[in-house]
């Protein structure tokens, strides 16, 4: 993720403008590694949140609040004694780096002025919140002690001397010359890659220099800039000094991309090399770190949620898979089957002429349309009649082998679709509901053991998805198999229109046909389906619809699986579609 110093430092700004000349009106630590610092300037009260998180490190400001522990920590106890109704005087950041340094002044016990710094670092598994007094570098408390038996080079605890965090060697992106900027590349730089722009520059994530590198190969081919040519210097020096100009003059983008249901970046200047991905832009950082990491968060608990249901629906996949090939194996082999029923009627027809110990006979093929003769291998150990017996034994052996293996086929390619089906349904869910429903139906269909409980819990159902079209027609669509079968069996309306993704597990789509509906709405209801579907991403889904009066479910089918033969098809592209979702 590309919570870097340039971020940071964009980010810093909207801070500066609506925070500092604030007071602090209350301090809270709901979680181990996060505090909510309440402020409130120009009679608006605003709620900064700081992240230590090793994962999710961050600091903005929030409109969601969290519930606290009973007893709050003792770090967040000691920074309601120096911190509360203080005055944020200034908030600073350490170059470029991701250390953020915010300036408190409050009374201490004997009614002097004090200024206390909560020192914020951004540094991933390093990442700490540390409160400091000013006028003797003293350290107050830490969210994380860091001791000489963790970290021998650097410790973070009460009672002791702030060290900051080691320097690095890099260009300033803010504030270089030419010079500076040739020496550097030329002493540490063997060759220009995607990694050139974090190599030089502190603050400079791994993805924003991809993204400089990728802008840098539409001007020039980057294989032909050479460290030590005096052109390339000034290209390569032209080139990011123009960038970091137009960051360094607040000439912020700040947007999120998105794939699918994968987060992929956010940053505040447009990524330009991940334009297959949904972009959505924000006009404050704030709002867009906020909203990326509680969907990344989101995504990555459901996963947590639901990864025991992957594991089981993947090996029933498996068991599935293997079990179709062995059963089409055994189909081909059965495809010589008559071959021995010919071989036990031609050797009937000459049984006189066969002895026992003869290990092969040559007889004529009466089956052929011309003169054919056909040497059929004996066991010499049987009578004729015997040797006779083994191929038609063969015969009606591979024909039952045959017959089984197709019926069994047919289950097991239906009960392919469906965990194709289940699989796709978890992977669609965006809340903890879902989920559930999901491993009741599996519960149902016997994928799941069911066990026997005396809880009287109420059993949370979630509902079908409902969208409103751009003709203002009703459009639901179906989580999961059970809401699918709801949706198409019962809900529907024989008039309806159902729409499918053909020959691809995905949701059913209903539209409320009052009348004619229109092409737009099929459209729109058609991206939906391909949007809920396995096929989600591709430019371009099969979907078929049907009036609901020509669906049918099979006897003892599985749920969510139906039959149909008069349909239409339309093809429309899977990414996102825009339309109103009401609930």
């Amino acid at each position: 993720m590309a919570l870097d110093g340039i971020f940071i430092y964009s980010i810093l700004e909207e801070l500066k403008n609506d925070l500092v000349g604030g007071r602090i009106e209350k301090v809270n630590q709901p979680e181990k590694d996060e505090i909510l610092i309440s402020i409130k300037n120009n009679k608006k009260n605003y709620r900064l949140s700081i992240s230590s998180s090793p994962v999710y490190p961050k600091i903005h400001i929030t409109d969601r609040n969290k519930s606290n522990p009973m007893q709050p920590p003792i770090f967040c106890m000691v920074l309601r004694k120096y911190l509360n109704s203080s005055k944020l005087i200034d908030i600073r950041q350490l170059d470029t780096d991701r250390v953020v340094f915010l300036d408190f002044e409050s009374s201490d016990e004997l009614g002097f002025n004090s200024i206390y710094t909560l020192v914020v670092e951004i540094m991933g598994r390093h990442s700490n919140i540390t409160l400091i007094r000013q006028r003797d570098n003293l350290i107050m408390d830490s969210i994380k002690h860091i001791t000489p038996e963790i970290n021998t080079v650097r410790s973070l605890f009460p009672g002791i001397k702030y060290i900051f965090p080691p320097t690095s060697n890099k260009l300033n992106p803010f504030c270089y010359s030419k010079n500076e900027f040739k020496i550097f590349i030329q002493n540490h730089i063997k060759y220009i890659d995607k990694n050139f722009f974090s190599t030089v520059f502190t603050g400079v994530s791994s993805s924003f220099s991809k993204e400089l590198f990728h802008r840098l190969d539409d001007l020039t081919l980057c294989d032909s800039l050479n460290i030590f040519d005096e052109t390339s210097v000034t290209i390569l020096y032209g080139f990011s000094n123009k960038i970091f100009t137009h960051l360094k003059n607040q000439n912020f983008y700040f947007a999120f991309y998105k794939k699918g249901p994968v987060m992929k970046d956010f940053y505040c200047e447009r990524l330009t090399y991940l334009s297959n991905c949904v972009e959505k832009h924000y006009s404050s950082p704030s709002k867009l770190i906020e909203e990326f990491y509680y969907e990344k968060d989101k995504a990555d608990r459901l996963n947590n949620r639901s990864s025991d249901l992957q594991k089981l629906v993947n090996i029933n996949l498996d068991r599935c898979t293997k079990k179709i090939k062995i059963l089409t194996r055994n189909i081909e082999d059965a495809q010589n089957k008559d071959t021995y029923r010919i071989y036990g009627e031609l050797l009937t027809s000459n049984i006189y002429n066969i002895k026992k110990g003869y290990s092969h006979i040559k007889v004529q093929n009466y089956y052929s349309n011309s003169v054919e003769y056909i040497d059929i291998k004996l066991d010499e150990n049987k009578t004729p009649s015997e040797n006779i017996q083994r191929y038609f034994k063969k015969y009606n052996k591979l024909k039952k082998t045959e017959k089984a293996a197709r019926e069994q086929l047919i289950m097991a390619d239906e009960e392919l679709e469906y965990l194709n089906s289940v699989m796709t349904n978890i992977k669609n869910s965006d809340n903890y509901d879902d989920i559930e429903e999901i491993k009741r139906e599996l519960m149902s269909t016997g994928y799941i053991k069911l066990k026997k409980t005396n809880s009287k819990k109420k059993i949370r159902k979630s509902k079908p998805m409902k969208f409103l079209s751009s003709d203002g027609i009703e459009i639901y669509v179906g989580k999961n198999n059970l809401q699918n079968d709801y949706l198409t069996l019962k809900f529907a309306d024989k008039r309806d229109i159902w729409l499918h993704t053909k020959n691809i597990p995905g949701s059913h789509v209903i539209i409320k046909n009052f009348g004619t509906v229109p092409d737009s709405t099929l459209e729109e209801a058609a991206m939906l389906a391909a949007y809920y579907s396995k096929a989600k991403g591709s430019p371009k889904v099969a979907v078929d619809y049907t009036d609901i009066k020509s669906i049918h479910k099979p006897n003892g089918s599985k749920p969510g699986m139906v039959i149909y033969y008069t349909n239409k098809t339309l093809y429309v592209d899977s990414s996102s579609p825009s339309i109103k979702q009401l609930e």
